[in-house]
């Protein structure tokens, strides 16, 4: 099992220390030194940066990160529980009463997931009013992206961003928006980029098993975005993350790669050819919902309580609990082990379903747009699956 842990304090001095030989880098980008979280730069080009005159490194210096705009986009089919109904057995009860969904979005016609992703992103920039050519960094957390190579260019064109800022994708599913927080961070703390976009974009609704009743009523298809912004180490918004993944726990949530059958495999000798290679695809969603539901509960908790820790918190801190909405029944068993009560935890997951890299960044525009999260109030975001992989986050918004 492979784990990673991030510190970072709300207020954190400029060091004016040379780097020490024997200073520990972790894998999260910070290092713990004389009991200050810090980080390390790679680069004397860096913006800001002092060379050390003996080790030819650049000094610490303090810089933070802080949330300044949200936005979301879903897709305008709506289809109830009762529409399921219709193909496959099942019933609005059945559904709601387990999940807690009742409707969800999918594509469909001529709608894509690139443009949710830019329509979501759009709105992002114009709450912050930051033009797009001042973006740095796109960062595109999808699963399903519409070319195998990667969405993120196709999004950073769309937007019109001139300066041709990098642009790439996070796959990690469920998990894939906090860990692209955690990057932006990164980017920002330890590379001197100003603007970084995070979008969180599935359409799981091509990967499910229309027929399967076990999967096919969890997923709907959205679009989420969040601006991260460079900022004094005194304004830093982003106080401690926690996270993980394990690959053994990859056989209770996966969407395979598998050859494809075809004929005349034998050749004229009558040996078995390997050349050219089978045709591949992908295989429907396979989950087995018991596994993960106990996964999820075990070990999210523990992730929110590690990153709190880490933070100098503690869950009486927070203003709010937002979870990836997966199903209510996980959420309602988070904030109960967490001792939050229910009026301070963020769920939209009964009109959208499961929209994976999506979901956080979705109910967060939605309760930022309605005046539920309101400017300097402290969250703490968690997203867990297919990997399977987990993680958590404590930001204040805006």
């Amino acid at each position: 099992m492979a784990n990673a842990y991030g510190l970072v304090s709300p207020s954190v001095p400029s060091l004016k220390r040379r780097i020490s030989p024997n200073l520990g880098v972790r894998r999260s980008g910070f290092c713990l030194h004389e009991g200050f979280a810090s980080r390390v730069f790679c680069s004397s080009s860096i913006e800001g940066a002092q060379k050390s005159e003996s080790a030819g490194l650049p000094r610490l210096i303090g810089k933070g990160c802080k949330l300044v705009g949200c936005g979301s986009a879903v897709p305008s089919l709506k289809v109830s529980n009762d529409d399921l109904s219709k193909i496959v057995d099942t019933s609005d009860e059945w559904i709601s009463v387990r999940t807690g969904i009742r409707n969800r979005r999918v594509l469909s016609g001529n709608e894509s997931l690139t443009a949710l992703a830019v329509e979501a992103a759009r709105k992002a920039l114009q709450m912050a009013r930051v033009d797009p050519d001042d973006v740095d960094l796109v960062l595109m957390c999808t699963s399903t992206p519409e070319d195998l190579f990667g969405s993120g260019p196709q999004v950073q064109k769309s937007l019109g961003c001139k300066r041709n800022p990098l642009a790439y994708d996070i796959t990690a599913a469920c998990s894939g928006f906090v860990l692209g927080l955690v990057s932006a961070a990164c980017h920002i703390r330890g590379g001197g980029f100003n603007n970084v976009l995070v979008i969180g974009a599935d359409s799981l609704s091509r990967h499910v098993d229309w027929m399967d009743r076990g999967t096919c009523i969890l997923f709907g298809d959205a679009a989420g975005a969040v601006l991260v912004q460079a900022c004094d180490s005194e304004e830093d918004g982003l106080f401690g993350f926690d996270l993980h993944s394990d690959g053994e726990g990859g056989r209770h949530l996966n969407v395979n790669f598998k050859e494809q059958e075809t004929h005349n495999e034998m050749g004229s000798n009558g040996s078995v050819l390997s050349f050219p290679p089978r045709r591949h695809s992908y295989s429907c969603l396979q989950m087995n919902g018991k596994e993960v539901f106990r996964f999820a509960v075990r070990c999210v908790p523990q992730s929110i309580e590690l990153a709190l820790a880490k933070a100098g918190l503690s869950a009486a801190n927070i203003d709010w609990l937002l979870l990836h909405q997966a199903n209510q029944r996980i959420i309602d068993a988070v904030a109960t082990r967490l001792d939050i009560p229910s009026e301070r935890v963020i769920s939209n997951l009964a009109n959208y379903g499961n929209t994976s890299a999506a979901s956080i960044p979705l109910a967060l525009d939605e309760a930022v747009q309605s005046g539920k999260v309101k400017s300097g109030q402290t969250i703490a975001a968690a997203g867990f699956g297919a990997g399977l992989t987990w993680g958590s986050t404590i930001v204040r918004w805006g």
